[in-house]
């Protein structure tokens, strides 16, 4: 196993004037042993950062690091690293147990070892079963971990997943993301695993490195991303439904959204202009009549219903904004005026010009 560094990484394509930046440097320091899952919308950049790790693409400017070596010039065969991709890429007129094997034979591992590294593999998978069948004959989620056996056989250093799971239905996502997480606890290699899937960032990661037009716009602990986005990108990107961010002016204790006044059930960091998240299932208190001073009016314009829960779509004067209500409960009317409170915790702060984190006093 082996700690992964990455230090001020450039991505550009073309040369010279005409050269076009992907990845703006990108610096992070993978532990040994740790999952780290890169997130981020499509065309973030996170594949090919995960493909520079690989050698699969050249490094414009900085270092990539595996363990104590520089790796930009390293051949991919040679890093020590095994990547599983999104299509599966086995061999169909071979065997379960060939596909596996096929990559330690070409490296002349001793067949006695092969086997013993492929019946590991099988038994931490349960393909045990499935060795003399081909691919043809297997489902997706089987296929899937076919292709997680032929990287566990070769003992890597690191672990690299290129959205392993995209071509998977929900119920085969759920169940593989369960068998990533038992094989990471099993076998402790460092493993980089990308994803466009919040859920997947979620369950999966010990830490996140949450992607933006090629830039790093977070990286902690799923809690901590959740809990404190540094952005109001990071607020609207993790968590589904997305956190409600809103515009306006804080004056005293009073947030002014257009023209509507909103008492603030704490202090704001600063007077002025600034952006207002509030998750949606971080409501307080909702109730149909105006009993609470201080309560913030919601026109209710649509409700949907998700089995444990309703999500509540509707106006604070103008603005949209998404309340999640358990699904036991007696939905409000559309049309209704639902009056909301909120503890102070949970009110996020963000800048409006370079939309980064407000902290509090």
């Amino acid at each position: 196993m082996a700690s992964i560094s990455l230090r001020n990484i450039i991505k550009r394509y073309g040369h010279g004037a005409k050269a076009h930046p992907v990845i703006h440097s990108v610096s992070a320091e993978i532990l040994d042993g740790e999952f780290v899952v890169i997130v981020g919308p499509s065309g973030c950049g996170k594949s090919t950062l995960l493909r520079m790790v690989a050698g699969l693409e050249e490094v414009s400017e900085g270092e990539i690091a595996i363990g104590t070596r520089v790796v930009n010039d390293v051949e991919p065969a040679e890093r020590d690293i095994a990547m599983v991709f999104q299509n599966y890429a086995l061999y169909p007129h071979m065997t379960v147990f060939a596909n596996m094997a096929y990559g330690l034979k070409i490296q002349k591992v001793p067949e006695a070892e092969i086997k013993a590294r492929v019946d590991k593999a099988a038994g931490i998978l349960e393909l045990g079963a499935l060795l003399q069948r081909r691919p043809r004959e297997l489902s997706g989620g089987q296929r899937q971990r076919v292709a997680m056996g032929r990287a566990i056989v070769r003992n890597p250093q690191v672990f690299l997943f290129d959205e392993p799971l995209s071509n998977l239905d929900a119920k085969l996502r759920a169940q593989t993301r369960l068998e990533i997480q038992k094989l990471h606890r099993e076998l402790g290699v460092t493993s980089l695993f990308v994803t466009h899937d919040q859920v997947e960032a979620m369950t999966l990661a010990q830490r996140m490195l949450v992607m933006n037009g090629g830039r790093v716009e977070q990286f902690g602990t799923p809690e901590a991303v959740y809990q404190r986005p540094a952005s109001t990108f990071v607020a609207g990107f993790m968590g589904s439904p997305p956190m409600n961010l809103l515009k306006g002016q804080v004056k005293d204790q009073v947030f002014q959204l257009g023209e509507t006044q909103l008492p603030l059930p704490g202090p704001a960091p600063r007077q002025g202009e600034l952006i207002l998240g509030l998750r949606p299932e971080h409501v307080a208190r909702w109730s149909s009549t105006n009993d609470t001073p201080g309560a913030w009016p919601l026109q209710v314009d649509m409700i949907e219903m998700l089995g444990a829960e309703r999500l509540v779509y509707g106006r604070l004067g103008k603005a949209p904004f998404t309340l999640r209500i358990e699904g036991t409960l007696t939905p409000p009317a559309i049309g209704a005026t639902l009056y909301l409170t909120f503890k102070p915790a949970h009110l996020h702060w963000f800048d409006p010009q370079s939309t980064q984190r407000v902290e509090g006093f």
